[in-house]
């Protein structure tokens, strides 16, 4: 049966949506209230910090509650925080501390969610009779298609409607996610298992990922890319987009050319990625999927040649989370799932609350382009374990 298969990656696109609806009206709506980098990148801190908190502490809870209960229940709050920040805003007012408060909410409560669905992708896949290679490749292709039309509908809806409307379009799509996981997708049954208690199981998913040195290895490869791009995502790129380009649409139109460069990668891994060198695609993907897009923004090259760059940086990207994905459920025991993937996931969000209040700092005492000449010199050295740490050969022998 395909079909709850289907519905799942349907309810992940909606949720993705109403993420990346989040994430580029945020800002502009701090920038367009306040006028302050340093503000938007405080925004940030209170987007992403939760994130790291949850995931941490919340994948455990997520093996001991089920995922489907997990997602329904996480996508259904985050809906109803996100309905809210508007609402105030129009009707009593909403004070910037408040709006840090329910942002911190908001993703508090929706990582579980993420980390539940990324879960239940191995079973569901199976039972449909997908392989994984082609499952990962086929979640990761509907994120990013996700991001790559939410991005642009972004920047256009920020035009037409105002950052603080469209926080109810992510709302709504939370709601709908909840409900497709909710009826369409059936539970699924798990085996027995030995439990330790909270801190035990806690334990025992911390201990997995630190004795595996290329997972660690490469968790910390993601843990420094995540911070780099959560400080080009929520502040660089808008303020490129207001000081360079002057087009709010020009914010939406970058993040989304990443996204379909990222998405025809993913598509392009899927079909033939069975034929490539796991350790030499990925190095090479990660290295061009970082670099190239900010040093082009750094160089003040012409906006058309930007988009261009950044779409052949997206490309490279779309190998890099199938290849991961498959990393994860080769070497993960199923018992252990959700809070090792927790655990990696809040390791790999780590630093990106640090990211954002990096970007608007640097960029406020240095500018822009020398901001983005050190996230470019960053990019470089944190791509190269694959090439030269020993534990990365096991990738190539996992085939």
């Amino acid at each position: 049966m395909r079909r709850p298969f289907i519905t799942f990656l349907a309810a992940n696109a909606l949720s993705v949506t109403g993420n990346m609806l989040s994430i580029l009206a945020v800002p502009w709506f701090v920038l367009e209230t306040t006028g302050s980098a340093v503000l938007t990148g405080l925004a940030s801190f209170a987007t992403t910090f939760p994130i790291v908190i949850s995931a941490a502490f919340g994948g455990t809870l997520v093996d001991r509650f089920g995922y489907r209960l997990t997602s329904v229940l996480s996508d259904l709050v985050s809906g109803l925080i996100a309905l809210a920040v508007p609402a105030l805003f129009l009707t009593t007012g909403l004070s910037y501390p408040l709006l840090l408060l329910m942002l911190f909410l908001r993703w508090l409560v929706t990582t579980p969610g993420e980390t539940a669905r990324k879960a239940m992708l191995p079973d569901l896949s199976l039972a449909a009779g997908v392989r994984i290679e082609r499952a990962t490749a086929a979640y990761d292709g509907v994120y990013r298609g996700a991001a790559m039309v939410g991005a642009p509908l972004a920047g256009v809806l920020i035009l037409w409607i105002g950052p603080h409307l469209l926080l109810f379009v992510d709302g709504v799509s939370f709601l709908l996610s909840a409900l497709l996981i909710g009826a369409g997708v059936p539970r699924v049954r798990r085996n027995a298992r030995d439990s330790t208690g909270y801190l035990g199981d806690l334990r025992a998913g911390l201990s997995f990922l630190w004795q595996d040195r290329l997972q660690l290895s490469a968790t910390t490869m993601v843990v420094v890319v995540n911070l780099l791009d959560t400080g080009v995502t929520q502040v660089l790129l808008a303020l490129y987009a207001r000081e360079v380009v002057g087009d709010p649409r020009a914010f939406g139109l970058l993040t989304g050319v990443l996204g379909a460069g990222a998405v025809a990668g993913t598509i392009v891994y899927g079909a033939a990625g069975e034929r490539l060198p796991m350790r030499l695609t990925y190095g090479l993907c990660f290295l061009l999927a970082g670099v190239p897009r900010v040093l082009v923004l750094a160089l003040d090259a012409p906006f058309p040649v930007a988009l261009a760059v950044t779409a052949l940086s997206g490309f490279a990207a779309g190998a890099i989370n199938p290849i991961l994905g498959i990393l994860q459920y080769d070497r993960i025991p199923a018992r252990l799932r959700a809070r090792v993937i927790g655990a990696m996931t809040a390791a790999a969000y780590a630093g990106m609350p640090v990211g954002g209040l990096l970007a608007g700092s640097l960029s406020t005492l240095t500018g822009l382009d020398v901001t983005l000449l050190m996230f470019t010199s960053v990019y470089v050295l944190i791509s190269a374990p694959p090439f030269v740490f020993r534990a990365w050969r096991e990738l190539d022998r996992s085939r």
